[in-house]
């Protein structure tokens, strides 16, 4: 048994091992990149008045980077993961979890709730002023909501701005050490400097470009192979501009080290203006990719990324830095001397060349990546339209690629570098975007200490002081930046919040209409024999966000085409604040009706990161969810929940034998014969159903029961059988497709949300693309909304 466990914690180092390793091309290739800039984007003028400016603002980038980076993130934001997720919408679904302030459009069925309370692992928190406050409030939770799409916004911008920022530095930096490269060689004809340096003025642009579009083309290949590719990458720098950095230390400035202390950010804050108080915003930008170190956190693990930053990232960086501090004090009468490539020394050149155009490509991976967990979360809490999602890996469920918002990230980026072509200006919007991201963050954990951790409220309120206090005057930098580039990540955030918000304003219009125009379960039964239902071979599956009742749109559908399959199956998606749900948690069945009307009800629980609609087998595991509530319904009596509609949860483990079995996989024609036997006349209504539900040309999985199941009672045999051949018969999708009207009079608000979301809706991704659903087995039935 101890060397069983020997080998575990071998095996788990062996993993973070192999995760730190991935995680320097990944997580911290932003962070490792931002020397490129941090120096750079800052007014020349502004350095060369007084030497005593670089090591004031040499000791804030020490301090900084360490109470931002390594306390702030590393050391307390990293422990409010929520279940191995990190980001802005993981804290949020955190406070919804352990604080009722959830606005997401789901209905809270008295049987769910009670279920999930009842399995949840959670301890039940304990009432305190705060939390019954958030609650009471409204108010609070539109807050709350806007500040997590707000922050996801944030996130998108800085997956915008930051490859471009990072490339077209690199590509600037390249251009100068070309042209003193070809100055030395042309030192006898300056008329050839000159035209030399003319040419190379356009090489930035059209190189940062080239190296942006083939960055985000190479997203597909995944996290994992990224960061296997990029590692070396980023770790040679990061190798490279330490060793740089303590040459030029002990060459320039040997007391830079003692420069780090409070006193000079004293002094600098004694000797304020405003051109001073500007360089700040670009002192910020040495805790680029902090946010993404958390939001990542999906695509890694904790205790890897903790070891990568304390280790190797956090002592490096401060080196580099130290050692541009040095050479920057001691040249402040050069050209260019605020800008990295100018402190490398003559025999480093080539190399710099090489490698800043590597790692800058590299380094804005992690707000790539981020981008992709950021806008997944908002997905599946229906606050982004629908787009697709490729999970590239098979054991880390949170590394993932989305290909629509992958291009729309490159065409924005390319939009910023050939539209600004300033490094300072594509520096003043990345600043702005990092800070207000940090200041959510900051929001949320101290609500997150306060309600979840359930610390006293003085340790919440000393967390947002002391480092809102400081994301708060780094903020006021950036906005005296306001109209020199950074009013552009005001234009994302425009863009994205309203898409944002119109989506989440339209489905929970959506879901409000079909609330209050649901028909009872009852009237499905009563109405059946006066209109002459027929019931056709086969199964339906009838996809609604309600959880109870018949949706309006079937109700519509049957009065006007009476007949429906004889086995009909209503499957609903409900969103759960927590990241992953357990498959044996998972699918939650019931029975509609008397057993002879066979309507079976299924609702799938999922997490903000579960996979589970695209999946190719996703149909199979809901009729062998259905098999195994029939064999145990009889059995477990007790776990119902309600007599009305017995929901219980199925987790796709056989009892006592009784579930259905799968056998291989096999070919099936779109004629074939059905198993089913039925007497009844057919109209040609119900032929046309009948012959949609059939042409389901290739079933993944067919089913047989079990060939000793002595328990198994008659009834339950006989409801098994018919629910294979109503499988072997085919399967229809039933889709309603709402179209909201906005009612005369209605505010201009209502009416631009409501266009902006109907735009969205036409051009993202259909649902039943969404849901893999055969075009040849799907009905569509058109509902106008009115609100």
């Amino acid at each position: 048994m101890d060397s069983h466990l020997r080998d575990e914690d071998k095996k788990t180092w062996k993993q973070t091992i192999l995760l730190s390793f991935q995680i320097v091309g990944i997580v911290y290739g932003q962070l490792s990149t931002a020397p490129l800039y941090v120096f750079g984007t800052m007014h020349g003028t502004d350095l060369a008045s007084d030497q005593e400016v670089v090591y004031e603002l040499f000791s804030f980038i020490f301090w900084t980077l360490t109470i931002i980076a390594l306390i702030k993130y590393a050391s307390i934001v990293l422990k409010a993961d929520d279940e191995g997720e990190g980001g802005t919408v993981a804290l949020y679904s955190l406070l919804c979890r352990n604080a009722k302030v959830g606005l997401l459009p789901c209905e809270r069925s008295a049987n769910e709730v009670m279920l999930y309370e009842e399995k949840s692992h959670c301890k039940i928190k304990a009432d305190s002023r705060a939390r019954r406050a958030i609650e009471k409030h409204k108010i609070c939770h539109y807050l709350l909501l806007f500040l997590a799409l707000f922050g996801s916004c944030m996130t998108i911008g800085d997956a915008v701005l930051t490859p471009a920022l990072s490339v077209y530095s690199a590509s600037t930096g390249v251009q100068r050490s070309l042209t003193d490269i070809l100055n030395d060689i042309f030192r006898s004809s300056p008329h050839t400097q000159d035209s030399v340096s003319k040419a190379l003025t356009y090489v930035p642009v059209p190189s940062a470009c080239v190296i942006l579009v083939g960055l985000f083309m190479l997203q597909h290949c995944g996290t994992r192979k990224i960061g296997i590719m990029f590692a070396p990458i980023i770790a040679a720098w990061l190798l490279f501009v330490a060793a740089v950095g303590t040459y030029n230390v002990f060459r320039w400035d040997v007391k830079i080290i003692y420069k780090i202390s409070p006193i000079y950010i004293y002094k600098f804050i004694t000797n304020i203006d405003i051109p001073r108080w500007r360089l700040l915003g670009s002192v910020v930008l040495c805790v680029a990719g902090s946010e993404a170190m958390f939001a990542d956190l999906g695509h890694f693990s904790k205790k890897s990324i903790k070891i990568t930053f304390i280790c190797l990232i956090y002592p490096l960086l401060l080196l580099c830095y130290a050692g541009q501090a040095a050479y920057i004090s001691k040249n402040l009468k050069t050209r260019d001397f605020n800008h990295l490539s100018q402190s490398m020394p003559g025999h480093c050149k080539d190399l710099f060349i090489v490698l800043s155009l590597l790692s800058s490509a590299v380094g804005s991976q992690a707000t790539i990546t981020a981008c992709f967990s950021i806008i997944n979360q908002c997905l599946a809490l229906n606050c982004f339209p629908r787009v697709k999602v490729i999970h590239t890996s098979k054991t880390i469920n949170g590394q993932i690629y989305i290909p629509d918002v992958n291009w729309l990230l490159m065409i924005f980026s390319l939009t910023v570098t050939i539209g600004f072509r300033d490094i300072v200006k594509i520096g003043n919007a990345t600043a702005l975007a990092i800070i207000c991201g940090m200041l959510v963050t900051t929001s949320l954990m101290s609500l997150i200490i306060a309600l979840y951790w359930e610390k006293n409220l003085m340790v919440s309120a000393c967390f947002l002081i002391c480092f809102g206090f400081l994301e708060a005057a780094y903020l006021s930098a950036c906005l005296l930046q306001f109209h020199r580039g950074a009013w552009y990540l005001v234009v994302l955030l425009v863009v994205s919040m309203t898409v944002m918000l119109s989506w989440h304003y339209g489905t929970m219009k959506k879901y409000e209409f079909d609330l209050q125009n649901k028909v009872s379960t009852e009237w499905l039964i009563d109405i059946s024999p006066g209109l002459g239902i027929s019931r056709v071979p086969g199964i339906g599956f009838i996809y609604t966000d309600i959880v109870a009742g018949i949706p309006a749109f079937f109700s519509h559908f049957i009065t006007n085409l009476p007949a429906f399959h004889q086995v009909l199956i209503l499957v609903s998606f409900k969103s759960i604040p927590v990241p992953y749900v357990p498959e044996s948690e998972r699918y939650l069945i019931g029975r509609i009706g008397p057993k002879d009307y066979k309507i079976y009800r299924c609702i799938v629980r999922r997490g903000y990161c579960d996979h589970i609609r695209d999946t190719g087998d996703f149909e199979e595991k809901i009729i062998r969810s259905i098999g195994e509530f029939i064999s145990i319904e009889q059995n477990d009596i007790e776990s119902m929940v309600s007599p009305d509609e017995r929901m219980i949860f199925v987790g796709h483990s056989t009892v006592d034998g009784n579930a259905l079995v799968p056998l291989d996989d096999f070919d099936s024609s779109c004629m074939g014969q059905s198993q089913v036997n039925n007497e009844s006349q057919i109209s040609p209504v119900d032929e046309a159903l009948e012959s949609n539900s059939r042409c389901n040309k290739r079933k993944k999985v067919r089913f047989m029961l079990p060939d000793h199941s002595p328990k198994m009672q008659g009834s339950v045999r006989k409801e098994l059988l018919e629910l294979i051949d109503a499988r072997e018969s085919g399967s229809a999708y039933f889709l309603g497709q709402s179209h909201l009207l906005v009612r005369d009079g209605s505010n201009f608000l209502k009416r631009f949300l409501i266009m902006v979301y109907r735009f969205s809706e036409k051009n993202c991704r259909e649902p039943p693309v969404a849901l893999k659903i055969p075009h040849a087995a799907l009905v569509e039935v058109g509902v106008v909304c009115t609100i």
